[in-house]
């Protein structure tokens, strides 16, 4: 997320990502419409995925980490009775099981992936390996070992199953949870292999199908108003951190990093649950000026806006 030459354009935009292109790839072409000096994404979709990628313009880079704490929701098909190397259609493939699930074994074995679970992630994924990803490892031919990890997996539904070789389902989950490797593992409890088909991710934290845009419609509109219309606030991404109403004085001096007293600004806001190293956001009206943080009676700057 490197700074260029550009217009400073800041905001969100949620772009329904096509089949085909990386998520870098959605990326620069947002920023080449708009002419924009500095952009970013929520949240890594593989080429073969599509789906809702929030792409973060200006000063929005700066809330990134909070939109990549967003839960997601994916509707994926598992093929059964095929492994791949890559855990997807695109991978070649390493392991093949004539056995073919039912749907009763199918709905016994998903509630062993709901909750806190541990999850080892795929060898070609963007884990870095001493400093190295760990894909291009495996690429290399590499035998690469990933340590096991914890995700939540918060719902886990069988939507419908074709007959014989794939079944769809929909995965509401926290961050840092690789569908393709649920489906390896579904499939081993099954006493089966498999891969992922297709995958979709419906939404992505606060953005979702409902207020998203495919990248074909959005770059048909030009760099036009109607383009503009579909950014969303640098706060979007904020909306479960408190808010502190600051006076112009006050933003000028959080601005340029000095700290703020913060007994005035909790009697102004009572509603806001302040706790010793809470994030909380630091606006002035209806503009983000800093990401702060309490300590020690006062609210310090953490990461200040600098709009253009």
């Amino acid at each position: 997320m490197g700074q260029r030459r550009g217009q400073p354009i800041h905001g969100w935009l949620a772009i329904d990502k096509p089949e085909g292109i990386s998520s870098a790839a959605v990326v620069a072409r947002v920023r080449k419409l708009l002419n924009a000096a500095k952009a970013g994404h929520a949240g890594t979709l593989d080429p073969l995925a599509t789906g809702i990628i929030p792409i973060a313009l200006g000063e929005a880079t700066k809330t990134v980490s909070y939109a990549m704490d967003g839960t997601k929701t994916y509707e994926f098909s598992a093929v059964w009775g095929t492994a791949t190397e890559t855990d997807d259609r695109e991978g070649k493939v390493c392991a093949t099981s004539e056995v073919r699930p039912t749907r009763e074994a199918i709905l016994a074995a998903v509630p062993r992936f709901v909750g806190e679970i541990s999850q080892v992630p795929p060898v070609y994924s963007a884990i870095k390996v001493d400093g190295e990803r760990a894909y291009a490892r495996a690429r290399d031919g590499e035998n690469v070992v990933l340590s096991s990890r914890k995700i939540t997996v918060y719902s886990f539904d069988l939507i419908e199953e074709k007959p014989f070789e794939t079944a769809l389902f929909r995965v509401h989950c926290g961050k840092g949870t690789y569908i393709r490797a649920l489906v390896r593992d579904l499939a081993q409890v099954l006493g089966t292999v498999g891969h992922i088909g297709t995958l979709r991710r419906t939404s992505c934290g606060v953005f979702d199908e409902s207020t998203a845009i495919s990248l074909d419609k959005w770059e048909a509109l030009g760099h036009s108003p109607a383009a503009l219309a579909y950014l969303r606030p640098v706060r979007t991404v904020l909306d479960d951190i408190p808010a502190l109403a600051l006076t112009p004085q006050e933003a000028h001096r959080l601005r340029h990093g000095q700290s703020l007293a913060l007994f005035p600004l909790a009697q102004r806001n009572p509603r806001a649950k302040l706790a010793q190293g809470i994030p909380v956001q630091a606006v002035l009206e209806d503009t983000l000026v800093a990401l702060a943080e309490v300590g020690n009676g006062m609210l310090l700057p953490v990461r200040v806006m600098a709009y253009q």
